[in-house]
């Protein structure tokens, strides 16, 4: 592939970072020459994630962020503001899924889900709106496929991923022409979610994909970093799916 450099200058955050689709768009970014900065909860992960991207000529730094932490988000934006001076992509990435039937679960466990997986994509906003409008900046949401087909045991990660496609449509008509906001849809991704998942139930999951394979995290990556250049400069509240055709072929039997 012939080196993309479309990032050079443009300084990325991404929250849950340290691993799977964070970690991969944090490579794939600064491989495109963004500084990138790393945020997880997993301080050694993310280190040597930020270490990594160093020692390949890449710019990455990490800053440790609970995105269910208010003081957090702003010890962020402080250094964000105070190093870089500017912010041109975000990345809302973090990740938490508990699998168990609507009626069992506790409200402790529902909004655990939507404190993680929800409430950062507004927080994240919240804490950036400014800087991201100055440098007509993009915000890319990781929702998942499961925004739009069901997953048994799984309702509130469903319910949350649903909410935000409909806040990043809804954030696209805030802050446009100024702020452009996406969302990705990943599907079946080989991710460390899928550890301990038995063989034979990643197999069909695999074969139930139209490409007939699952998915890797680096290209949801390239989805991302897509959504977050200039290459998709007229593309805004759009949600793009990443699934190797899994969702059209449940729609199809």
């Amino acid at each position: 592939m012939t080196e993309c450099r479309r990032m050079t200058g443009r300084v990325a955050v991404i929250t849950g970072a340290a691993h799977g689709i964070g970690a991969a768009t944090a490579r794939r970014l600064a491989a495109e020459g963004a500084v990138v900065v790393v945020t997880d909860v997993d301080d050694a992960a993310g280190k040597t994630l930020a270490a990594d991207i160093e020692d390949g000529g890449g710019r990455a730094e990490y800053v440790r962020c609970d995105v269910t932490s208010a003081a957090d988000w702003e010890h962020l934006a402080r250094h964000v503001d105070e190093r870089h001076g500017r912010l041109d992509v975000l990345h809302s990435n973090a990740f938490a899924q508990l699998s168990k039937p609507a009626h069992e679960l506790s409200e402790a466990e529902w909004d655990g889900q939507m404190a993680v997986l929800l409430k950062p994509a507004w927080r994240g906003m919240k804490t950036f709106a400014a800087m991201l409008r100055e440098a007509s900046g993009s915000v890319v949401l990781t929702s998942s496929v499961h925004a739009v087909i069901g997953l048994p045991g799984h309702a509130a990660y469903a319910a949350a991923k649903g909410a935000l496609c409909s806040l990043g449509r809804q954030l696209a008509v805030e802050y446009g022409p100024h702020i452009r906001v996406n969302t990705v849809l990943p599907g079946p991704i080989l991710t460390a979610a899928w550890d301990g998942i038995p063989e034979s139930d990643r197999a069909r999951s695999a074969a139930a994909t139209a490409a007939g394979r699952f998915g890797q995290p680096e290209e949801v990556a390239s989805a991302v970093a897509f959504l977050a250049s200039a290459d998709a400069s007229y593309v805004t509240g759009a949600s793009l799916v990443v699934d190797g055709g899994w969702s059209v072929m449940k729609e199809s039997s």
